[in-house]
């Protein structure tokens, strides 16, 4: 059977790593957290005291950084284990500033690509179907409203042991939405032939049977 690319996209919280993740192992495919790059470069950013908002400094950090997504999961930055370290609250934040910068978005853009080119992906981010892959032969766009979104990443920070407080949460996820709907550099849009998926009130096990079963559809017509 010849093996696809997949491209999941949606707003910050909507489940697109968790849903990846599943799919991936479920297909035996690699899974591609586009995030968690970002989140590197953000990472590297706090911990080397570089000003976020620099765009200079912040796309020679990214041109000078090393990043790889093993097979079990791992995130590792310049060959440090930073799989935790890149999922808290300020790390988040920071990621969302560098993501908008062209130089940072065209080198990671250009590393994801790479790892596509022989297939077989699951890949997930803001602009996998819009841009990074758009000949990906399957597209999901997931969605799930703000408070759904907003109690999905509450629960799992607590989980974490992570002490956050709702409406901050909520305010942040808002935020978040506004700077990934309205940034100049690939903002976060629906390519037009992406399958929509509201994920609120579905469980990870419902999203990953109607991705499946969407992925059977284009596989007996490819």
């Amino acid at each position: 059977m010849n093996k696809i690319n997949i491209a999941i996209d949606g707003p910050v919280a909507s489940g697109k790593s968790t849903i990846a993740k599943v799919l991936a192992k479920r297909l035996n495919y690699v899974h591609v957290d586009t995030g968690a790059m970002y989140r590197c470069i953000a990472f590297l950013a706090l911990t080397q005291a570089v000003d976020v908002h620099d765009e200079l400094a912040i796309t020679k950090l990214a041109q000078a950084s090393k990043i790889e997504l093993t097979s079990d999961d791992r995130v590792l930055c310049n060959g440090m284990d930073v799989t935790h370290a890149i999922r808290n609250n300020e790390v988040s934040k920071a990621a969302a500033q560098v993501s908008i910068f062209k130089g940072v978005r065209a080198n990671l853009v250009q590393q994801q690509r790479l790892i596509a080119q022989n297939k077989g992906v699951v890949m997930d981010g803001r602009d996998i179907g819009s841009v990074v892959l758009k000949d990906a032969e399957l597209k999901i766009f997931q969605t799930a409203s703000v408070e759904s979104r907003a109690k999905r990443r509450y629960l799992e920070n607590i989980e974490k042991g992570i002490p956050i407080d709702y409406d901050i949460l909520l305010k942040e996820i808002n935020e978040r939405d506004y700077l990934d709907i309205h940034r100049k550099e690939s903002p976060l849009i629906k390519a037009q032939d992406a399958i929509e998926i509201d994920t609120s009130d579905l469980t990870i096990e419902a999203v990953v049977t109607l991705i499946e079963a969407e992925y059977q559809k284009v596989i007996k017509n490819d």
